[in-house]
């Protein structure tokens, strides 16, 4: 049997703490994320822990997205 490495079981776990799919956009991740915030908030009943995790996960999924280029970031 063979194990998932360590960064694939991290990116498992951002993307089930924040609720979204593997080829989840930037903006996906960043709601998600908003949307975790507001419940586990330590002024709403959550901890820092909760917090910190949050945005463990949201740094991770970000870090994975490709770079945009010059010819992504060009209007119409």
């Amino acid at each position: 049997m063979q194990t998932k490495s360590t960064r694939s079981q991290a990116l498992f776990r951002a993307r089930k703490l924040l609720g979204v799919r593997e080829n989840a956009t930037r903006e996906e991740v960043m709601q998600a994320h908003k949307q975790l915030l507001a419940l586990v908030h330590p002024d709403r009943g959550g901890t820092n822990e909760q917090v910190h995790e949050a945005n463990a996960a949201r740094d991770i999924l970000i870090n994975e997205l490709p770079y945009p280029t010059a010819k992504d970031t060009r209007g119409p």
